[in-house]
This record gives C-alpha cells, structure tokens and sequence, in this order.
C-alpha cells in the first residue's frame, strides 16, 4: 500500500504512482510505502514509545506519524520553530523532549510546545548535528561535525570532546550496559568510560579489506573541512573508507556494531573485531543504519537496501521487492516488530 506524509496542500500537485513489489525471494516483504516527496531524503526515524509515534526526519523538515492510524499527527519546519528543515537525526531526552539535530541550523528542542534552538554560541560543539544519545544518568548525548557534546538536561551545562575523539566528524553514538559512550567517526571509533579514551580504525581490525578493488574515497578522515565530502560515490561508483563509521550500536550481549564505509559492518566482542560484508550475505558494503529488534535480530541499512541477520542466517530485500530506493539511511523498530526504513523519497515499513 502506497501512502503519504505530504501535507495536502502539496499532494494535490503530485502523480503518485501505485505501489508495486515483485514477490519477496528472501520471507521479507514491503508492507507498506510512505511518500515524501520525489527529491527528499528521509535522514532519521525515532520511536517515541510515550506518545506510540514514529517521528520521521527529512531534507524538508520532520513528521510525527501516528503508529495506530500512520497517519502525520504534526510536521514542523522553519516556519514552525525547526532553525533548519534538513533534519539528519531525532532524539529524544530523559524529560521527553524532543531534539532535531540538523544541517547547519544546530539542534532544535521541542517540548511542550515551545522551542528552544541552541547554535555554538550557547555551548553547542558545531551548527552541524548527527547523532543524539541518551546516557545511564539521564543526561544527553550530541554528535556533531566538531566535536561530541554531554548535555545536562538538568542544570542545561553543555561539555565538549574534541581532542579526545579519534576523528571530530561524530555520525553516531551508542552507550552500553556498562554506561560507556561509543562514537562513530569519520576516522574510526572512540570509547568513553567515564575517565579513559580508547580508539580503533581499520588498522586494529575495523571494516573488511577491500576486496573489490574500490578507489579510495576521497575523504581524508583528517576531519578538514575544506577536504569533506559526503558523497559514497567517485565519478559514479562507490568508493572504500573503512575508517569512517555512519553508525554504531550497543547490543545487550556487549558487543559493539559498527557500520562503515565500504567496508560493511563490524561486531566488536572487546577483544577483536569480526567483519561482515556482501561475500557473507549483507546486501551493500556501506552501512548508514542499523538496529536490533526485540527478537534480537539486527537489520542493516546499506547502499544496496535492507538486510537481516539472525547471527547465522542473511536475508535482504532492496528496491527490486518494494524500497523506494536501494539507499536506506535510516531504520527504526515499532512496537508491534515491524522495521522502518528510510531512504530518498520516503519511508517502507518492512515485514516478514
């Protein structure tokens, strides 16, 4: 079933062509299609279990879906308070706020109905916002193209890590059973305990070697502005940068999953990393997105659609069987077990 996000204002100008899937070959299928707009990414899906909404993220400003009638119950732009539309992440703070990190406009809070935007100038790492993350204490985690920030949502204290993260270019972060902070970065991932640092990049075993020969991406990990660049893609065809993580996750048994580059995923068992790509059966070698589902069965997001993985058995579904597109840059659970995902265009809920 083909729906849509779009107020209608906007809808009544637009053909939206019927939803059609080839029949699934992998016991996953698209149950449903949500449409955003043909030029829009969806960047970010966050389950807000209080409310039982999926808040959805976009490059034109972010929707709450009602989970029982997945229907929009809101959309905020910049006319709504929103200080940018280009939504790249949503979290969701200890007190119930609402946090919109986005490009170039710094993070935007809401709660209770009013707004609260925070720029450099109140204590905020960089106006470029990627990643949000609650900690064992109740307090906020940032990701920002500058730095991580630890937000007291208490006293409204802002601390920064710049100097301490292997790379200051920050896509996610995770905390652990044990209250430790993970970071993706473009340069490879940093752990906090509380007192002590520790890194890895590809060199200590993180992302899988390059065994299609890509050209090396043309991103530095050297986090200069003047050298980033966003793109996967050089003269149309991926490229390889193990080093830089799109996103990481914390699993109840302690491991650490990370998602990189042209180098698949990562699992992290304290000790050494173990890397997963295409030959093992991930759909794409770029990794933006990743969760865990109630049975404990993770999902990835790649350049090459969705993937599912039990810990010992693969399955992908991808454009072919339904996906808007075969990037997915974004992938939420809902309570009743069903994955949402995000890519250009809109958003798919996937079942099996």
């Amino acid at each position: 079933m083909h729906k849509s996000f779009l107020p209608a204002s906007i809808l009544a100008g637009l053909l939206l062509a019927p939803a059609w899937a080839a029949p699934p070959t992998s016991g996953l299928r698209v149950l449903e299609t949500f449409d955003v707009g043909a030029n829009v990414y969806v960047r970010s899906l966050k389950l807000d279990r209080a409310k039982n909404s999926m808040w959805v993220g976009t490059s034109v400003g972010v929707h709450e879906i009602d989970l029982k009638s997945v229907k929009p119950k809101q959309t905020f732009t910049r006319k709504d308070g929103l200080a940018n539309e280009y939504v790249f992440a949503v979290g969701i703070d200890s007190q119930g706020a609402k946090w919109f990190g986005t490009n170039a406009g710094g993070a935007s809070r809401w709660n209770n109905g009013k707004w609260q935007t925070f720029f450099p100038m109140h204590g905020l790492a960089d106006y470029w916002i990627y990643a949000f993350a609650n900690d064992k204490k109740g307090d906020l985690w940032i990701g920002t193209w500058a730095g991580a920030n630890h937000y007291n949502v208490k006293t409204g204290e802002f601390k920064t890590y710049v100097k301490e993260l292997i790379n200051e270019w920050v896509y996610g972060i995770a905390v652990d059973a044990q209250g430790r902070t993970w970071f993706g970065t473009e340069g490879g991932v940093s752990m906090y305990d509380g007192r002590k640092w520790r890194a890895w990049t590809h060199k200590d075993g993180l992302g899988a070697p390059n065994t299609d020969s890509l050209e090396a991406s043309v991103n530095t990990g050297l986090g200069t502005r003047s050298r980033h660049d966003l793109s996967v893609e050089a003269a149309g065809k991926t490229t390889y940068n193990p080093n830089y993580v799109f996103s990481i996750l914390s699993a109840p048994d302690g491991s650490i999953w990370a998602g990189t580059w042209g180098g698949g995923v990562a699992r992290f068992d304290g000790r050494k990393w173990k890397n997963y790509n295409t030959t093992d059966g991930l759909a794409g070698n770029i990794v933006y997105s990743m969760v865990m589902d109630g049975k404990g069965v993770f999902w990835f997001g790649t350049n090459r659609g969705v993937s599912r993985f039990d810990g010992k058995t693969w399955k992908s579904i991808g454009p072919h069987e339904g996906l808007m597109d075969s990037n997915v840059y974004a992938l939420e659970v809902a309570p009743n077990g069903d994955i949402w995902a995000g890519t250009k265009r809109g958003v798919a809920r996937i079942g099996e």
